[in-house]
């Protein structure tokens, strides 16, 4: 049984995808659906770093923690996006040992960083509203280095560890993911050797990033809302927490999505759910992320407006240059 075993972990050097649906027919629908998805989040997701690069009334501490969060969004929709529109267009879905281990690698690296920069706009907003006068020496260029950075570090620690633990495990012979990238639920599922050692540590980085980042943001959210509910006017009040609808709604989708994922009972249906769930924090959060940014904050309408304007007006006066 041990032989059979080695000679299994050897063998496996690629897995198969079940991928999102077996059904043909749906193959072609899907794979224009999710490439319009893809490319709407990153034409805008990119759009997004620019123009908070360039635009020098979104050079403020909360516009560089957002540019990071596009990044961000770019980082691990792309880690899966390419991959499974491939998928639907080849004849058996497979991804080879080492794409699969860096895909993973990649993917826990982005969405953990996303958790820990959704807590970090969230002290920014904190400090904004709280604490205003102290808010250029609370939100400094180094403060926000620290807090765009930190979380990339620790992000990497985890992710190499919970990868390396893995894919150095051995693997009972049987690669095929029910998924449609390589995840930590699936890949578990086919571990045969030191399966319960890496769930624990799985377990540990889960509950202290699912726990301690959303009771953060609560806090901080509690917090401004005292401060807010203490100003006289009803148009200050508004003014006030209007500057944080963009993140929270951000905030809400991401985490509820998250903990649905993560948290949902053991059914028959746990699957197809799971998938639901996976393609919506993978490609459609990404999407939405911009456009929420983009449709609810002034500051990034009045920028985007300004950039367009200035494109247009050079566009037009080369045009009438070239004419004369």
């Amino acid at each position: 049984m041990t032989s059979m075993k080695e000679h299994n972990f050897t063998a496996v050097n690629e897995f198969i995808l079940m991928g999102i649906t077996d059904r043909p027919e749906l193959q072609a629908p899907l794979f224009a659906l999710f490439l319009i998805i893809y490319l709407i989040s990153t034409v805008g997701n990119l759009g997004m770093v620019i123009l908070t690069m360039v635009d020098s009334s979104l050079q403020t501490p909360m516009y560089f923690l957002l540019r990071h969060l596009t990044l961000t969004d770019l980082g691990y929709s792309t880690a899966v996006g390419p991959k499974m529109l491939v998928n639907f267009v080849v004849d058996q879905n497979t991804i080879s040992y080492n794409f699969c281990a860096m895909q993973l690698a990649f993917f826990l690296v982005f969405i953990c960083n996303e958790i820990f920069l959704l807590s970090a706009m969230s002290y920014d907003r904190f400090v904004a509203i709280c604490n205003p006068l102290l808010y250029t020496i609370l939100m400094s260029q180094r403060v926000c280095w620290v807090l765009a950075t930190t979380p990339y570090l620790y992000s990497k620690f985890m992710s190499l560890l919970v990868t390396i633990r893995i894919f150095t495990s051995s693997f009972c012979g049987y690669n095929v993911l029910h998924h449609f990238f390589c995840d930590l639920i699936p890949l578990l599922s086919l571990l045969c050797s030191n399966a319960r050692e890496i769930e624990l540590v799985i377990m540990i980085f889960a509950t202290f990033n699912l726990i301690s980042t959303p009771l953060f943001v609560l806090m901080s959210y509690l917090l401004i809302l005292i401060a807010v509910l203490k100003i006289n006017s009803a148009e200050g009040r508004c003014k006030a927490f209007s500057t944080c609808t963009s993140h929270l709604t951000v905030v809400i989708v991401f985490y509820g999505t998250l903990i649905f994922m993560y948290l949902q009972p053991k059914c028959s249906n746990a699957i197809d759910t799971g998938q639901v769930a996976s393609v919506f924090y993978t490609l459609i959060i990404p999407m939405l992320n911009p456009l929420i940014y983009s449709l609810r904050n002034k500051d990034v309408k009045c920028a985007l407006q300004k950039t367009w304007g200035k494109k247009l007006l050079y566009v037009f006066l080369k045009r009438a240059c070239t004419d004369s």
